[in-house]
């Protein structure tokens, strides 16, 4: 290990310490050679062990939840839970790729490192700022303390993973080279600028399903040439009840008389400000005393800006109704179009007995179904509080749930491991309070044909769609061969048309890679060929053209090319890791721990 000179008293402040903490906590634990009989899976036969993954998981949630001021969700576990485990099986896969390559890491190479590369958390630590700059002789005069000896070890830990990975990027990056013909083909892409009319043949839009058929033959046939293109993901079929938590009149009422009654307080003498910080459901002005500085008139709810620029200066309003609630506005100055104000905010919140309501409500969900194992729970309740039960759009796995046009938090993360029958927690969001129920389940693979008939046979007919689409194409081309021009051919077969840019190569308006390459590639005055993209059929006329400056770029050259390396480096990076990932066994075992541990957990129920 690592002698630093010791001898140097030195204490230790409170930023120091929990930087320490942290840094002794993430390293002083030998994440490859713990071994339990319970893994969470395996990467090329070495296991996870899986108290080592729920630690570090626990670590980011607890993390993550004191930066947030919202409690985290199933979803945020999910997320966070998918981050560990990839940052577990890459550490695992680079740590093979360094004995693979024989990489080391010297005691001088970390002692080195230590003095006089610090770790980013201590350059905002105060114990080692002088004028409000890092200084790095406060920082080496500390690492020679009897208290940071303590810490040391755990210090080296990191930094041998950091150099360890800094040797790797450099044997990965070495032969990175862009000649000065790729610079100008990367500069060109990023400063050519086109413009261009293009007219588009979506078949879907300009060929009607009544026109075309499919017949039974024809969809067995697309059935079987066409099996992986229907593979399905495992889907999760459910319904549900909800309890809207809209406010209602009452509610509004409410707050009304809440923003009357303050409105009296402060006239009878009680400081604007502090009732602001106190009272103010906007938080940001509300610490300010409610000031919400200068503005233009039309950057506020067009209720608010009306009273502002209408009222008298320096006088309180009457509460001012707007989406977000009622206001109580003190315009102190105006000028034309702009103001400066202050204002309390009183919110239009679920309040007494409607809120007493649905808190009744809630406790019956919580009480006759959520979290059950009975399906008929859900029947039970919805006739119980009188509310329908509704069919939730299908889940496939990995996406959120939807409810219309809702996309639901949690859900989706709770039907993704629930099995038939099972009933969720309430989930709540602003608008209501929901409870679901597993219907069926549809494992992954290729569905039935019978199944799936409908949407094959659609599959057919969009097939023949796009064969008569490409007749209406050269029908447009054959108007502009003959000498119309492509906006008045694309108008009298009622084609979209439209003029896009100028654009480049790097920031189109056209999500066709296709479309953008011909809008580079075709002569400027010239019109293309038909463009097959998956989404349509386009011709396009290049209306100009404007060439990237090769004297801007001759001058820019050296610093344009250290930034390209440094892409190039870090895409190749990414690529080298992509193809680790690709390459390696990895088992995750993740769910049936989970499924096991609910098992236990039934079990001792």
């Amino acid at each position: 290990m690592i002698k630093f000179v010791r001898g140097i008293a030195g204490k230790v402040a409170g930023g120091v310490f929990a930087v320490l903490m942290l840094i002794f906590m993430l390293t002083s634990v030998d994440w490859g050679n713990l071994t339990s009989s319970t893994t969470v899976g395996a990467v090329n036969g070495d296991a996870i062990d899986a108290r080592v993954y729920e630690t570090e998981v626990q670590r980011v949630i607890d993390t993550r939840q004191r930066q947030t001021e919202t409690s985290l969700g199933l979803d945020d576990y999910d997320a966070i839970r998918n981050e560990v485990w990839n940052e577990f099986v890459t550490e695992k896969l680079l740590r093979d790729e360094y004995v693979r390559r024989g990489i080391q890491v010297s005691d001088d190479e970390i002692f080195e490192a230590v003095r006089t590369n610090p770790l980013p958390e201590f350059y905002r630590l105060p114990e080692f700022q002088t004028d409000s700059q890092f200084d790095l002789g406060k920082y080496q005069k500390w690492l020679g303390s009897s208290v940071a000896q303590q810490f040391v070890p755990a210090m080296e830990a990191q930094y041998r993973t950091q150099i360890e990975r800094a040797k790797l990027v450099r044997g990965i990056t070495a032969d990175v080279y862009l000649s000065d013909a790729a610079l100008w083909e990367r500069y060109r892409d990023e400063n050519e600028r086109a413009k261009i009319a293009l007219a588009a043949i979506v078949p879907k839009n300009v060929v009607t399903d009544s026109t075309v058929t499919a017949s039974p033959q024809e969809i067995e046939q697309y059935y079987r040439a066409h099996r992986k293109e229907l593979e399905r993901p495992r889907t999760v079929y459910s319904s549900f009840v909800a309890i809207p938590r809209f406010a209602d009149a009452t509610d509004t009422a409410a707050a009304r008389a809440r923003a009357d009654s303050l409105r009296r307080e402060i006239l009878a003498g009680r400081p604007f400000d502090e009732v602001a910080k106190l009272e103010s459901a906007d938080t940001v002005s509300g610490r300010q005393g409610g000031d919400v500085g200068e503005w233009t008139r039309g950057a506020f709810d067009p209720a608010f800006d009306s009273a502002a620029f209408s009222m008298p200066l320096k006088r309180l309003s009457e509460p001012v109704a707007t989406q977000f609630g009622f206001h109580l506005i003190e315009v102190l100055s105006r000028k034309g179009n702009k103001a400066t104000a202050r204002h309390i905010l009183i919110p239009v919140e679920i309040t007494g007995e409607h809120r007493t309501r649905l808190d009744a409500q809630a406790d019956s969900l919580e009480r006759l179904a959520a979290e059950q194992t009975d399906p008929a729970a859900l029947d039970t309740v919805a006739r119980a509080l009188k509310l329908e039960i509704k069919r939730a759009q299908p889940l496939r796995a990995g996406e959120k749930m939807r409810v219309g046009i809702l996309t639901l938090p949690d859900a989706g993360a709770w039907a993704g491991r629930a099995k038939q029958g099972e009933i969720s927690p309430i989930i709540e969001t602003p608008v209501a309070m929901y409870l679901f129920r597993v219907d069926s389940l549809a494992e992954g693979g290729v569905p039935p044909l019978d199944r799936i008939r409908d949407e094959v046979a659609q599959r057919v007919r969009d097939e023949k769609k796009v064969g008569a689409a490409r007749d209406i194409a050269k029908a447009l081309l054959r108007q502009v061969e003959a000498g119309a021009t492509l906006g008045a051919a694309a108008d009298s077969l009622k084609l979209p048309f439209d003029v896009f840019g100028p654009f480049t190569r790097v920031d189109s308006p056209l999500s066709s890679p296709v479309v953008v390459g011909a809008a580079f590639g075709v002569d400027s005055g010239k019109t293309s060929g038909v463009i097959e993209a998956k989404d349509g059929l386009y011709v396009l006329e290049v209306l100009s053209r404007t060439r990237a400056d090769s004297a801007a770029f001759a001058k820019a050259l050296e610093q344009y090319r250290l930034t390209a390396l440094q892409q190039a480096r870090q895409e190749r990076v990414q690529n080298f890791v992509a193809g680790l990932r690709s390459a390696a066994e990895v088992e995750d075992g993740r769910a049936k721990l989970t499924q096991r541990a609910r098992r236990q957990q039934v079990a001792g129920t």
